[in-house]
Order: structure tokens, then sequence, then C-alpha cells
């Protein structure tokens, strides 16, 4: 992911304010606007999860959608993010006041579930937005590292291409880690049917 960053350090309400009308994907990072420019294998990956939570959302007939995008309010004043995909619990998106106009999430009740797909800004996922992600009560967490990008701490030695999935116990994380030739565990989705493999063959 090719990052922009745009040097406004200002709180969230002056990024709603500031955020422009271009077609573009911003997030607000302690208190800077970064643009989001996803590479092609990047969409691929977070395409077909949308895809795959879908069909089980369907499927269970559960009261969740997909939105194409939305931004993410945790407590931290300085933050704004955009998840890759973002499962929303549409039947508790009328507590969210600022949802009707633009589109903002500042519940981690409304969103159980968050995938961020790992790239060059790396650090954000597995720090910021572990954190605050933990913070705002989101029940479950992925950071999908089909390039083996970060930190030896984050996916162990030898790097190797990794879906860890975060799910709330309590106010803390319980970290799992996949690698391939595993099947993925899910608490959101516990009918979930899918492997490593298949989320990274979706990267070719």
């Amino acid at each position: 992911m090719v990052q922009a960053r745009v040097e406004h350090p200002m709180s969230f309400g002056a990024f709603l304010e500031w955020y422009p009308d271009d077609g573009r994907r911003y997030e607000l990072i302690e208190g800077v606007g970064v643009e989001r420019l996803p590479t092609g294998p990047h969409e691929d990956v977070s395409g077909f999860l949308s895809a795959e939570f879908n069909f089980e959302i369907r499927r269970q007939q559960l009261p969740y959608s997909i939105p194409r995008t939305c931004l993410v309010k945790p407590q931290s004043e300085g933050s704004g993010y955009i998840p890759d995909v973002v499962v929303l619990n549409r039947e508790l998106l009328p507590q969210e006041s600022l949802w009707p106009t633009a589109s903002v999430i500042q519940l981690g009740q409304t969103a159980p579930l968050i995938v961020e797909v790992v790239s060059t800004n790396w650090r954000d996922d597995y720090g910021h937005k572990f954190v605050e992600y933990e913070a705002m009560g989101v029940a479950e967490y992925w950071l999908v590292d089909f390039r083996a990008l970060g930190a030896v701490r984050h996916i162990g030695k030898p790097k190797q291409p990794t879906i860890t999935i975060c799910q709330l116990d309590g106010e803390e994380y319980q970290i799992r880690r996949f690698v391939a030739g595993e099947m993925l565990v899910s608490g959101i989705f516990p009918q979930l049917n899918l492997t490593v493999d298949a989320v990274f063959a979706a990267a070719n």
C-alpha cells in the first residue's frame, strides 16, 4: 500500500470536516491525515474475504452487513481508520450517531469483526489499530499478512505469510496465528470453512 501523508495535525472532528471529496481514502493516524493507496493484490484479498463473509451472512441469516467503506472512530481523538473489511451488526446501527451522515462507527459492538490486510504500514496495523480496536471492544480483529511484512515479534521466525486472528476475551485480545496448510477459526463465523491457502491464493 502506497501512503501519501497530509501534514495537518487535527482532531477527529476536524478530520471529518477536512476530508476531501476526491474519491480517495484517508485515515487519521496520531492526528495526521494519511492517504491510503492499496495495491491490486491487497484489494484482491480484501475483496475475497468480503465475499466469503457475505456468503456466511446470507447462509446463516445473520443481521450483519459489509459496507463498501466506513470510518472507524476509536477512543483516541487523533485516530480514524478505514478497515479493509468491516462486518457491521445492523441491529446496533441506530446507536451510531454519526452513521447516517458520515458512515462513522464509534462503538466496538457495532463492528464485531474488522480485517486489516497488512501492507507497508504494518506498524499501524499491528500497533495503533490493534490497541485501539481492543480498547473499543471489537470482538474479532484479523491481520492478513500475505507478504510477511510484519516484525518477527508479530509473525514469528522464520517470517512467513501469516493470518493473525485476535479474539476479545474480557478486555484483552487472545492472539492466534495461522499459516499455510491451516484452517482458519473465527468466533464471529464459527461455521466458516476457509483455509489460509485460499485467502493467500486471492493475491496471486
